[in-house]
């Protein structure tokens, strides 16, 4: 009830009020039946613009850090992103990770729609990075189809850092949905889910029209933090 409170009556009309959002292949989504929408992520904005124009309910995998916020501000967080059915991602990997998995996988099972960002946490300059194999390995064990969704504009209205987004308009641009019915059976073999991962990112890439960085985005924010850090100790000296 509180999701479809949200995206029919509060978040929904709000949304397409400041986004404007222009819909581009949206035949390309399943209408019934289980299916994996990999989308690119740009933007905080990006949890809730994608679901609000879609006709059916989607679930989406989270990090974990939505949910263990402090204070007031993260308990409301947490309230919310639990109370529209999303799935926390513990990122640190491990039996954490492979429960996220298995509770992505029963979403599946019944025949719904799942939501993924492929590469892992939001692009921190607006270009597309490495994809994590993590989605290959749920359409392979699930035997579900991939929809690629290429957010665009995004960025631009709410970069990371920025609180309230600007007005304006957005795109949301649904490809053909991919077949990896080729590789059922085999999402145990690294060289078979890094092909399928890869494939998924490319076709991103090319809707979007990104530029694309082959490494990993967590990597490469880690590094940016500990050069500040670097540079802050210095400037302190």
């Amino acid at each position: 009830m509180f999701y479809r409170v949200l995206k029919y009556v509060i978040l929904g009309p709000l949304l397409r009020l400041f986004f404007r959002p222009r819909i581009e292949g949206m035949e390309n989504v399943p209408e019934t039946g289980a299916a994996i929408i990999a989308g690119n992520h740009l933007s905080f904005s990006d949890h809730f613009v994608m679901p609000a124009i879609l006709p059916r309910r989607i679930t989406f995998l989270a990090k974990a850090e939505y949910f263990t916020g402090p204070g007031l501000k993260g308990r409301l967080t947490a309230a919310f992103f639990r109370g529209v059915g999303q799935i926390p991602v513990d990122r640190s990997g491990g039996k954490a990770s492979q429960s996220a998995i298995d509770a992505a996988l029963g979403v599946l099972g019944r025949g719904e729609l799942l939501g993924i960002y492929p590469e892992g946490t939001r692009s921190h300059d607006g270009r597309l990075y490495r994809g994590r194999t993590g989605v290959a390995v749920m359409a392979l064990r699930a035997h579900a189809p991939v929809v690629p969704c290429a957010m665009l504009g995004t960025f631009e209205l709410q970069p990371p850092g920025r609180k309230i987004p600007r007005i304006g308009r957005v795109t949301i641009r649904f490809g053909a949905p991919l077949d990896f019915s080729r590789f059922y059976g085999m999402e145990a073999q690294r060289e078979v889910v890094r092909a399928v991962t890869d494939e998924i990112m490319y076709e991103l890439l090319a809707m979007s029209g990104q530029e694309y960085v082959d490494r990993y985005a967590g990597d490469v924010k880690a590094e940016l933090a500990q050069h500040k850090g670097v540079a802050a100790r210095l400037r302190r000296r």
